[in-house]
């Protein structure tokens, strides 16, 4: 699971059948603490994310598989699968 920040969506008006009627979003990495990382990731929104919205990412084929309702191959490896709303360490739960 990767934790990030939704940056941007992608608009395609020529796209893979496994795409078609789905919202596809960029998400940048970030830490715990909210810092962003390097990169960016692609991912099939499963939840209704927005820019802007701290989400969890599953970033394996099979899942995305699976999470998608497909029972063969798709061009699709990273899903949105969760909006976060806030991260509590272990130090500040009672």
């Amino acid at each position: 699971m990767i934790l990030g920040r939704v940056v941007a969506q992608v608009v395609s008006s020529i796209k893979h059948e496994a795409y078609q009627k789905r919202t596809v979003l960029v998400v940048r990495p970030v830490s715990p603490d909210g810092a962003p990382r390097k990169g960016a990731i692609v991912a099939v929104d499963t939840v209704g994310a927005r820019e802007g919205d701290m989400v969890l990412v599953a970033s394996e084929g099979r899942a995305a598989m699976e999470i998608l309702g497909y029972s063969h191959r798709i061009p699709i490896r990273s899903v949105i699968v969760g909006i976060v709303d806030r991260i509590t360490r272990s130090s500040e739960r009672p």
